[in-house]
């Protein structure tokens, strides 16, 4: 069993034409040759992402989905920008190679980036890596103090002052992906009016605090180190990256941690290994990142409500591509029920908040 991400053939209705993207390879990235392969990574849930070789080199395009999408999601251009300016500061981000507006080759933006291989966690911790809850633990110290890492950097500093738009963001994402959430209702996904208006209603006051954040930052969007798995050696997937408050990014990355204990419904959603034995819990993670940052991280509801209202936002617009037929990618058809157990679960924490 092999412990790194395998590409296979593009999904139907997926594929890139061959001849089209190997010349864009060769007239951009110097030093190619060799006839192009073309596989697909499936693993992904917004952004399409394919494995691209030419001789001994290895290559990966990402380019925007099929179909429907928000007018301000999936700009490639953006995402390109942030993996240049961060590169030299943060190693962690693939080294960005080629980018194109031309929809001539595509049909759309796409950028070229180089491949790290390494060991993405998935659902489950592979029995392989022999981790026992101590090593469990480092590593999940490890995935904290990166997160940190990157909300300390100074963004003036590389280049990245007019990136984001600090001011106002808060009330800037609550507005958005309210209004993205209700232009991908479908019928069968709830309205979740209660969830968007104590969310605008709530919005912590003080001012702004400005900081390099991913948007979707979380194991498996971070590659371990195959000789060294308590080691990370790559952050992937910075479509979302901005720059704005960092616990906005905290949240959101928290409302992916089902821990041991939050049961069975959580259970269901559960996309990566956080309930593993040894894995910290979601308020020894805020403890840790509040030493490494500095930052004041309670009361933490808001962020972590806004967290779990952002992933249905996530969820219903793919499902919303689902629902009409955009795409054929059978995972997708369950996302809506993972939309109805956010919703209960947000709802739960705003009665607890009071």
């Amino acid at each position: 069993m092999t412990l790194t991400d395998q590409a296979t053939p593009a999904r139907e209705g997926e594929e890139l034409p061959a001849r089209r993207v190997e010349a864009f390879l060769k007239e951009n990235i110097p030093g190619l040759s060799g006839e192009l392969e073309i596989l697909q990574f499936p693993s992904g849930h917004s952004n399409l992402t394919y494995l691209l070789k030419m001789g001994d080199t290895e290559m990966v395009l990402r380019r925007p989905p099929f179909g429907r999408k928000a007018a301000t999601a999936h700009d490639m251009g953006r995402e390109y920008r942030i993996l240049s300016a961060l590169k030299p500061v943060f190693p962690y981000c693939p080294r960005p190679l080629a980018y194109t507006e031309d929809e001539a080759v595509l049909g759309a933006p796409f950028y070229v980036m180089e491949r790290l291989k390494g060991i993405i966690l998935r659902k489950d911790l592979p029995p392989e890596l022999g981790f026992t809850p101590e090593r469990t633990r480092a590593l999940c110290e490890e995935l904290v103090d990166l997160h940190a890492k990157l909300h300390n950097l100074d963004y003036e500093a590389i280049g990245l002052s007019d990136f984001g738009k600090p001011e106002g963001y808060v009330e800037r994402q609550i507005l958005g992906w309210s209004k993205r959430y209700r232009q991908a209702l479908t019928p069968d996904a709830p309205p979740s009016e209660g969830v968007m208006g104590w969310l605008a209603a709530n919005i912590p006051a003080g001012p702004a605090r400005a900081r390099v954040i991913h948007g979707d930052y979380k194991f498996d969007n971070v590659i371990l180190d195959p000789e060294n798995p308590l080691k990370i050696i790559g952050v992937l997937d910075w479509e979302m990256a901005t720059i704005g408050d960092p616990l906005m990014d905290l949240g959101s990355s928290l409302a992916y941690w089902v821990e041991a204990g939050d049961g069975e419904e959580a259970e269901a959603m559960r996309m990566m290994p956080t309930n593993a034995p040894g894995m910290m819990t979601r308020e020894e993670i805020l403890t840790l990142y509040a030493e490494k940052t500095g930052l004041p991280v309670r009361p933490f509801t808001f962020y972590l409500v806004f967290g779990m209202f952002r992933l249905m936002g996530i969820a219903q617009q793919i499902y919303y591509r689902y629902f009409h037929g955009q795409t054929k990618d059978k995972r997708f058809g369950m996302f809506v029920f993972a939309v109805h157990i956010l919703e209960k679960q947000a709802m739960e924490l705003i009665r607890e908040a009071g």
